[in-house]
């Protein structure tokens, strides 16, 4: 095992701690939730197999959603944003392209290029999200308030985070 492997596990961890003991009870307005979890999945290397992927993210979803007592949400829209995370990578790859052992985090990429990438994953995950938490478009608009505050809450915790990952 390398150290890029025991690092990337050390995150996930800190990542989940995070989100259910800390961050679970950090709502703002009573519309803004914090989702830091889904960084697991969003920072792991680019060249992580997909199924390991996939993987991850159902464990860490299944884990939020022990806490949560949400049986499956969050472990269904993170495997989503882990199915869509290359298209993602596509979306946002630079002229001379990604390095294979390359991670999608701050200390390799810039700042511009994380806020990006974690905004669009963080949209989605929380539209899906929400959206299933909802199953009603008479509640669209608490909805759509709940999708736009999360996502920029969770982006500028998920960034933030970024600049302790050191290199």
């Amino acid at each position: 095992m390398n150290r890029n492997f025991f690092s990337s596990a050390l995150w996930v961890l800190v990542y989940l701690l995070l989100q259910v003991f800390f961050f679970r009870s950090m709502i703002l307005f009573d519309h803004a939730f914090c989702f830091v979890y889904i960084a697991s999945t969003l920072s792991l290397p680019f060249d992580t197999p997909q199924t390991r992927v996939l993987f991850l993210a159902f464990a860490t979803g299944l884990f939020v959603d022990f806490f949560y007592n949400t049986l499956g949400l969050h472990a269904a829209c993170t495997v989503f944003l882990a199915f869509i995370r290359p298209a993602i990578l596509r979306l946002l790859t630079p002229a001379r392209g990604y390095e294979e052992r390359n991670e999608p985090t701050l200390a390799v990429m810039n700042l511009w290029w994380v806020i990006r990438y974690t905004f669009i994953a963080a949209l989605i995950h929380h539209t899906l999200l929400f959206g299933l938490e909802a199953l009603s478009l008479a509640l669209l608009i608490p909805t759509l308030i709940k999708i736009i505050t999360s996502t920029l809450y969770s982006t500028f915790v998920m960034v933030t985070l970024q600049f302790f990952r050191g290199k």
